[in-house]
């Protein structure tokens, strides 16, 4: 038996999703710089597109499609580990706990969605009650929870419905500032509301791309990146202030 090659695309959009995320989260560096918000808003839907994308690889080998627990325990795990960088890193700006945990229930919601394991489904079904719940307290919410499942919709039947994570995507960001936002012609609300509705066609479309370059494969060493960027932007700050 072989190891499956790596889908370079794929990792091209985890990187992507990185930088992404990182030029988000410069705006609490100190700087003006106030238009990375919009860029920001692609990291969350594509790292959501890149679960989805193993989720449905899963379900196409093992139609009972068996928890991924690795998966699971990797961003259970890190989800602790990097809450202390993040809230040190966003002290003030905190009103939630960090991404990993949304990502972590979304995981468990579009494996139920997919699954005919019934231990799979209940889990989903909790996950998402967990969602539902506990929504303020996650990053991106509820909706947040669900965008995972929302892309499986896409990957399963038609790219047509693209549409559905976009709209999902908008519903899980600060949806009635961006509205408001774009009313009065603001031009980040105005990119933040094209960045969200498009995030998925854009993660679908480097997906559907085969780069004739080589992409560093991103492993499970990559869940450091998420604490270890806090401290290197918290060291940033205090050089600058």
């Amino acid at each position: 038996m072989t190891a499956p090659a790596r889908d370079r695309a794929l990792d091209l959009l985890k990187w992507l999703a990185m930088l992404s995320m990182v030029m988000d989260h410069l705006r609490y560096v100190g700087w003006h710089a106030n238009w990375l918000y919009v860029p920001g808003r692609l990291a969350f839907p594509w790292f959501c597109l890149a679960i989805a994308v193993n989720v449905v690889r899963t379900g196409r080998r093992d139609i009972g499609s068996a928890i991924k627990w690795k998966y699971l325990t990797w961003l259970a795990v890190f989800s602790v580990i990097a809450e202390l960088p993040y809230r040190i890193y966003m002290a003030g700006e905190v009103t939630t706990l960090n991404v990993l945990p949304t990502l972590a229930l979304g995981l468990l919601v579009a494996q139920g969605g997919l699954s005919r394991s019934w231990p799979a489904r209940g889990l989903g079904i909790a996950a998402l009650a967990m969602g539902v719940l506990f929504g303020p307290h996650l990053m991106f919410g509820m909706y947040g929870v669900l965008l995972p499942l929302a892309f499986v919709l896409v990957l399963r039947t038609s790219l047509w419905l693209a549409i559905v994570p976009g709209i999902v995507c908008l519903l899980s960001n600060e949806w009635p500032k961006i509205i408001d936002g774009m009313l009065w012609g603001d031009p980040i609300s105005i990119g933040a509301l094209v960045a969200c509705l498009l995030a998925p066609l854009l993660g679908l479309a480097i997906l559907h791309w085969r780069p004739a370059f080589d992409v560093w494969p991103m492993r499970r060493w990559a869940y450091l990146i998420y604490p270890v960027h806090f401290l290197l932007l918290f060291g940033l700050r205090q050089l600058i202030e």
